[in-house]
């Protein structure tokens, strides 16, 4: 008569809590997925296009939130404007670029004096700081501007990874925003991701292909006019019809 010793598991107990331990680690591994898929939603809903959800129709409140309103504005193309003014009178390198950072600085003391979110104005004054103190090292004004050619080139490298993984980044971010994680599966929906990633695509080389000519023929005037006329009016803009065609598909699948 053949049995199972004393004390030892048959292979059907062995099974059983294999599989309890198979549960129990899955268990934290699928928390862990959502913990970090929440905050990248919430990294997507902070973003310039997750102030309309896909699907919804764009407003232009939307899009002047977008841009950061009236202070945002200033923030963002007051330190180029002063930039290329006074160069332009000047053509000296110390006043262009202290002018504009004195600027940055007076912003983030209103920030905080007003009690207003102080993020966005410390990261443009540390991105000016940069620049700044690159071109006074060099002493060539057009230094100024080579830290916006990494930030635009870092941007270009993440969404043609992205669509070479086949995971183009609009569709990546139009997921979180509405828990659509099968949209690749959709044709429709993946064909409109993956054109309009390729539309961001084509901005950021756009400003690389136009202003770094300019920047190797030493035309700081000049680039400093393309980099205010391809900043935020050309951002403003693609969001624009972003918005758009994203909304076009998902309302129409909805419907």
């Amino acid at each position: 008569m053949t049995g199972t010793p004393t004390g030892a598991e048959s292979p059907g107990e062995r099974d059983c809590d294999d599989a309890g331990l198979d549960r129990t680690s899955a268990a934290p591994d699928r928390d862990e997925r959502e913990q970090v898929r929440e905050a990248l939603a919430a990294a997507a809903r902070q973003s310039g296009f997750g102030l309309v959800t896909p699907g919804e129709r764009p407003t232009a409140h939307a899009l002047w939130a977008a841009v950061g309103g009236v202070r945002g504005l200033l923030e963002s193309l007051l330190p180029g404007f002063l930039f290329l003014i006074v160069f332009t009178i000047t053509g000296e390198v110390a006043p262009s670029v202290l002018i504009p950072a004195a600027v940055a600085v007076l912003f983030v003391v209103v920030r905080a004096v007003t009690r207003s979110p102080i993020l966005p104005a410390v990261v443009g004054l540390v991105g000016i700081a940069l620049s700044a103190g690159l071109a006074l090292i060099t002493g060539r004004a057009e230094e100024n501007f080579v830290l916006g050619f990494v930030i635009n080139a870092v941007w270009l490298v993440a969404l043609l990874v992205s669509l070479v993984a086949r995971r183009p980044l609009v569709g990546v971010i139009a997921g979180l925003l509405t828990g659509d994680h099968d949209w690749r599966g959709d044709p429709a929906k993946r064909a409109v991701l993956t054109v309009t990633t390729w539309l961001w695509v084509g901005m950021f080389a756009l400003r690389l292909g136009v202003q770094v000519p300019l920047y190797l023929s030493s035309q700081a005037a000049a680039l400093a006019a393309t980099k205010l006329i391809m900043g935020v009016p050309l951002y403003a803009a693609l969001l624009w019809v972003t918005w758009l065609m994203v909304r076009a598909v998902y309302a129409r699948r909805a419907a």
